[in-house]
C-alpha cells in the first residue's frame, strides 16, 4: 500500500516548517504586533435562511489538476467580492496546489473580505506566519494532527486573534472538533486519503454538530442543488473554490450556489 494523498503532503509540510523554523521567533513577535483583523467566523453568520459563501481562490489540485490556466488571484479576489462572497479562502500551498503565501498580502490590499489562509498547518510557525501575511483566520484538519498537536495549534491561533476553521471528514473527527470547543467547523465531503468526494458526508456529520457552531460545508459543491443540500443539512456556509473558478462567470456562479431556500 503506497503513500495516501494527505501523508505525501505532510511529509512536504514537515519540510517547509524545518525551512521556516529559524525566523519563527521573529514571525510570532510581528504576529503580536498586528491589530487590524477582519472577523472571519462572524462574516459567514447571515442567520437562518441564508447560506454564506467562502469563495477559493485556487489555481490547482492535486484530484484536479490546474483549474484555472489564466490565473491572477487579485482579480478573481475582487470579482468574489464584487459577486457577492461573504470571506475568501486563498491556497497558499506551493507544491500540491501552485498556491503561494505572497497571494495572501496581495488579495489583502485589494479587497476588504476577511481572508483563510488554506494550506496544511501543523506548526505554530505556520500560523504566526499566516498572521503577518494577512490571514484572519487558518484552516486546521483534524485528520492531519494528533488531538495535542490541534489543541496547542488552535490556542495558538487564538493568541494570535486568528479565527480557526476546523475541518472534519467522519465521526471521530467532528467528536474531536466538538471536544476542542470549535466554533467553526468545516465538513470536508472529500476524503483526504484518497480524494473522493461524497456530499452524503455533510448530511450523515451534520445532526452531531451543536447548536451555536458556525457549520460550513466544504468540497464538491456545483450546482444549486448541491448547496441546497448543504442548506438543508444545517449548513450556515459553503466553501466552494473549483466549481467558481471554471464557471467562467463568477458573479452568476455565486448566484446561482447561494440561491437556497
Amino acid at each position: 500500500m503506497g503513500k495516501n494523498r494527505l501523508q505525501q503532503i505532510l511529509e512536504v509540510k514537515e519540510k517547509e516548517v524545518a525551512r521556516l523554523l529559524p525566523r519563527a521567533e521573529h514571525l510570532r513577535a510581528a504576529a503580536l504586533q498586528r491589530n487590524d483583523f477582519r472577523p472571519f467566523t462572524r462574516a459567514l453568520d447571515c442567520g437562518p435562511g441564508a447560506l454564506s459563501l467562502i469563495a477559493e481562490v485556487k489555481k490547482a489540485s492535486p484530484s484536479a489538476g490546474v483549474i484555472a490556466q489564466d490565473f491572477d488571484p487579485v482579480r478573481i479576489a475582487l470579482e468574489y467580492e464584487a459577486g457577492g462572497a461573504h470571506a475568501l479562502s486563498v491556497l497558499t500551498d506551493v507544491e500540491f496546489f501552485q498556491g503561494d503565501l505572497a497571494y495572501l498580502s496581495r488579495i489583502r490590499a485589494a479587497v476588504g473580505l476577511p481572508l483563510l489562509r488554506k494550506d496544511f498547518i501543523i506548526h505554530e510557525a505556520q500560523i504566526a506566519e499566516a498572521c503577518v501575511a494577512g490571514a484572519d483566520a487558518i484552516l486546521l484538519i483534524v485528520a492531519a494532527l494528533e488531538q495535542d498537536r490541534l489543541e496547542a495549534l488552535y490556542q495558538e491561533a487564538k493568541v494570535l486573534q486568528l479565527d480557526v476553521l476546523v475541518e472534519a471528514h467522519s465521526a471521530e473527527e467532528l467528536d474531536r472538533a466538538i471536544d476542542l470547543g470549535a466554533d467553526l467547523i468545516g465538513i470536508n465531503n472529500r476524503n483526504l486519503t484518497t480524494f473522493v468526494v461524497d456530499l452524503a458526508t455533510t448530511e450523515t456529520l451534520s445532526e452531531e454538530v451543536p447548536e451555536g457552531v458556525i457549520l460550513v460545508c466544504e468540497s464538491g459543491l456545483k450546482t444549486r442543488s448541491d448547496t441546497q443540500r448543504a442548506f438543508d443539512a444545517g449548513c450556515n456556509a459553503i466553501l466552494v473554490g473549483e466549481s467558481l473558478m471554471r464557471s467562467g462567470n463568477i458573479a452568476g456562479q455565486i448566484t446561482e450556489l447561494l440561491g437556497v431556500s
